[in-house]
Parts: C-alpha cells; sequence; structure tokens
C-alpha cells in the first residue's frame, strides 16, 4: 500500500512527491543562486554542528530553574529502516523519540496543528533540527508562547502538538560531537520536558542543541515550507 500522506498542516503542502520535487528545486536554487558563497556557509554550518558550544551543565541548571528536566540518551543508530511514517522502532529510547531509525523522508519544516509521524521527526533531528512539541493539557496562551518562540527560530525548528504528552512541552535534539562524526558513533538524544514556558531555558536548549546533526545543519536548507 502506498504510504500515508503527511499532515495537512502547514497549509502550503501540496502532494508528496510534488513536495519533494519542490524541496530539490529550492536547494538547487539556493545552492546555484549563492555559488561558492552558499557552499563556504553550509561547510561552516557543518563544522559548527560537530559540537555543541555549550555545557550540558549549563544548559540543564537552565532547564531545571524553569522546573524542567533534562534526559541525555545514547543515540540509535541512523538507519531507515522504519518503513512506514507510523510506525515505530525498538531503538527509540526517550518519548518522544529522538535518535534511532526512522521514515526516509523528514517532514516539512514548520508550524503543525495536528500531530507529526515521529519517525519523521526523528529524521529531521538528524539533519540537526530541533522538535518543539506539546500535549493536549498545555493552555492555549502557553502555545502561542511556543508560536512565538518558534517565529524567532523558524529554520530547522519543528512546531506541533502531541496528544500524548498531556501538560508537557518537550525539546528534542539528536546531538553529535566532533568525536561522534570522526569515531562514526551515533551521538546522543536531548530531550527536555517542561510543564510551562521559559524564554531563557528554551533558549538555551535551542541555541546549544540545534544544527548539531550528523548531517546538512544548513539553516538555508532548513526554512519552513521545505
Amino acid at each position: 500500500m502506498p504510504d500515508k500522506p503527511r499532515v495537512k498542516a502547514p497549509k502550503q503542502r501540496t502532494s508528496p512527491a510534488a513536495q519533494g520535487a519542490g524541496r530539490r528545486k529550492l536547494a538547487f536554487g539556493i545552492v546555484g543562486g549563492l555559488g561558492v558563497a552558499a557552499l563556504v556557509a553550509a561547510g561552516l554550518f557543518f563544522l559548527l554542528g560537530s559540537s555543541s558550544g555549550t555545557s550540558a551543565a549549563a544548559v540543564r541548571a537552565d532547564l531545571q530553574k524553569a522546573g524542567c528536566t533534562l534526559t541525555i540518551a545514547p543515540g540509535g543508530k541512523p538507519l531507515h529502516s522504519v518503513t512506514n511514517p507510523d510506525g515505530t522502532s525498538k531503538q527509540w529510547n526517550t518519548f518522544p523519540p529522538t535518535s534511532g531509525p526512522h521514515y526516509a523522508e523528514p517532514a516539512i519544516w514548520g508550524v503543525y496543528e495536528s500531530p507529526l509521524q515521529q519517525a519523521r521527526v526523528v529524521h529531521n533531528l538528524e539533519h540537526g533540527g530541533v522538535f518543539i512539541q506539546y500535549g493536549t493539557k498545555v493552555p492555549a496562551a502557553t502555545v502561542a508562547q511556543l508560536r512565538g518562540f518558534y517565529d524567532d527560530h523558524k529554520p530547522g525548528t519543528l512546531l506541533s502538538p502531541l496528544p500524548a504528552l498531556g501538560n508537557k512541552i518537550a525539546l528534542g535534539a539528536w546531538v553529535h560531537t566532533q568525536e561522534d562524526l570522526t569515531k562514526g558513533t551515533n551521538g546522543h538524544g536531548y530531550l527536555a520536558k517542561c510543564t510551562k514556558f521559559d524564554q531563557k531555558a528554551f533558549s538555551a536548549f535551542v541555541g546549544s542543541y540545534q544544527f548539531h546533526g550528523s548531517h546538512v545543519n544548513n539553516p538555508a536548507l532548513m526554512q519552513p515550507g521545505m
């Protein structure tokens, strides 16, 4: 049977085939338009993505002050072995998942009004993205704050509901250090869970762990709608 279509939000979505073609055209257009400068920038972002600039202890301290928790779990194998986008993997060791096997096609970057397929989201994290997902019991006023935060961190960010989180907000990233990349290890999944929005804590997480995936890590290629 064919894959189920992705959720409808963002509204600019088209068919999966058209989305893939459009993404390739956008990517080639950006590289073609910027030429060598874009390639240099991509290389710089890859290098910057090789290690995290802020210690986990410092990020954890900011999160704890905000009443959040931080889990750091060994990364699973980056395989495209989840053949159904609604599927899961036994290697997932956090909820929501922050590393491991995933679906071959990631979600389109952006804001969603419906839950995302987690097998796609893990693929986004492999590319250096972060997710912000929230449960059904998170107040509308807090969701509005999350949207405002997203608006300041659009490239490489997914914002969506995930009902099973209840009253929690989850932030996730799959971080590879330079040592991980050199040794070919699987990095670590970073998962913060909070019961409220805190600008400093959320900024610390995203600023430290976004664009530190095993490859891509280029905001120019991770814009909303791509």
